[in-house]
């Protein structure tokens, strides 16, 4: 029996026939016209509505006869809203972090999906799967998919934007921004954009944007941006300390032990270098630095602030006091 809100037209009951006959393969016309409460001949009716549209059911008769699918046969896409797809890979990428890897099971199979939706929906789908870097983070906040898909969108257009974004409890500021890419990183979604509003390059939390407003204006994004590079960057700077370190070590060697959001590697004569950064938190920043900088085994020294100076001299002797009196 179908619910009270079983579907009428004659589109719509010709795609349930379908599922049944897809869910029980030889199921017969009498019942079929059972569970749509139809008769006979509006089944068959149905059925010509299936294949003219390319659906290869064929029908046996006899004892075990009925509708089958034909061998072969690949059920049509589904239809995805732009809003229902970024939530589903939104959901896979929080889940896995073999989502962004073609070559995981669970990537691969991403990917099939994404090939069969239309165009408008899939390229702002696989725009931010391409600029996913995944990391777990208990205290992430999922944003909202229909946002996220606007800008998304909007990104994909090179539509400028008109945002209110949310700095705290009561305070709200209205930007106009270019919106460069949406990226994801430690759990966290962010939109890389240029506000036209402070006149600089900026990282907004995509959980904090509240409205949305599409503009007029059209935008050219930077040559040669790499969104994920350049998310890492500007989070290692703007904080009230200014970090210098110097380390006696080439700079190819601090980048490989070092991570972008803890600073800019940069030369410093005699083939040594020098990581400039910015932090709230220098007992924090002190701890990921003398982790990140003692695999690299090289003297390194901590220039300013005396904050941070004073957070590695407190770390320093938590340490030889850990290894003990010898």
């Amino acid at each position: 029996m179908l619910p009270p809100t079983a579907p009428t037209s004659p589109t719509a009951r010709a795609l349930v026939v379908l599922e049944l006959v897809q869910d029980h393969p030889g199921i017969t016309a009498e019942r079929l016209a059972s569970r749509l409460e139809v008769s006979d001949r509006a089944i068959r009716r149905y059925v010509g509505i299936l294949r003219d549209a390319g659906v290869p059911i064929t029908s046996e008769r006899g004892r075990y006869g009925g509708y089958r699918i034909g061998r072969g046969h690949r059920v049509p896409p589904l239809m995805f809203t732009t809003p229902e797809a970024l939530a589903l890979v939104m959901a896979v990428l929080e889940g896995n972090h073999g989502a962004g890897d073609a070559d995981d099971p669970v990537g691969s199979a991403l990917g099939k999906i994404i090939r069969v939706l239309p165009e408008p929906v899939a390229d702002p789908v696989t725009a931010v799967r391409a600029v996913s870097s995944r990391s777990p983070d208990r205290g992430a906040v999922t944003p909202s998919t229909a946002t996220t898909a606007q800008l998304v969108q909007s990104c994909a257009a090179h539509r400028r934007l008109r945002l209110l974004y949310r700095l705290g409890r009561s305070r709200d500021r209205t930007m106009d921004v270019d919106p460069w890419a949406v990226v994801v990183r430690h759990a966290k979604w962010y939109l890389l954009c240029w506000s036209h509003t402070a006149d600089a390059r900026r990282v907004l939390r995509i959980d904090r944007i509240g409205e949305v407003e599409v503009l007029a204006e059209d935008f050219t994004p930077p040559d040669g941006l790499d969104p994920v590079r350049a998310l890492e960057e500007h989070l290692a700077q703007g904080w009230r300390h200014r970090i210098e370190v110097e380390v006696d070590a080439p700079v190819a060697d601090v980048e490989r032990c070092l991570s972008r959001s803890l600073g800019r590697v940069e030369p410093r004569g005699d083939g040594l270098s020098r990581v400039v950064a910015s932090t709230e938190e220098p007992v924090w920043y002190a701890a990921q630095l003398v982790t990140s900088l003692g695999a690299l085994d090289a003297p390194f020294r901590v220039v300013e602030p005396p904050e941070l100076r004073a957070a590695v001299r407190t770390l320093g002797r938590r340490l030889v006091d850990a290894a003990g009196d010898d």
